[in-house]
């Protein structure tokens, strides 16, 4: 595997990272659990999650399709201890900068990392079909069968 080819998101991916029915006060209340959903995994120091929310404080991570990215800035990066992604559903939705976000995926990663998973994921949410689903899930079951490579993209 070469730096710039990533992991399968799904690898990526604790079990205890996925929550379905979270609620939250506002972006920064969302962008606290998904951090907090990271450092239960493992895959974070907790200044990473202020690095979370500066990262928010520079640039929206809404990303359209009812999905936002919450990661930390270049500077949080020495608080990544392993790369890990962490998914939160919000069924009653969020306002974010006056877009509705319903699901949150929060990144950890070290070095460039993060571009490979963005990347990753704006595959699986320039599917609008996809974006749904993942909006939509209940199971973490579900989660895993939605960002789960695609095999045509593997090659």
């Amino acid at each position: 595997m070469s730096d710039d080819t990533a992991p399968a998101l799904t690898a990526l991916i604790a079990e205890k990272s996925i929550r379905l029915t979270e609620t939250a006060t506002d972006k920064f209340d969302a962008i606290r659990q998904v951090g907090a959903a990271l450092l239960e995994a493992g895959a974070i120091d907790a200044s990473y999650i202020d690095a979370m929310i500066t990262r928010e404080n520079t640039v929206s991570t809404y990303v359209g399709e009812g999905v936002s990215i919450p990661h930390g800035t270049l500077a949080g990066k020495e608080s990544v201890k392993n790369d890990a992604l962490a998914v939160l559903r919000f069924p009653d939705g969020i306002d974010w900068d006056g877009n509705e976000v319903f699901v949150c995926v929060g990144i950890a990663a070290r070095g460039n990392g993060h571009i490979a998973l963005l990347s990753q994921l704006a595959t699986v949410l320039m599917d609008p079909a996809k974006a749904e689903a993942l909006r939509a899930a209940t199971t973490s079951a579900e989660v895993y069968e939605l960002l789960k490579p695609d095999p045509e993209q593997e090659e």
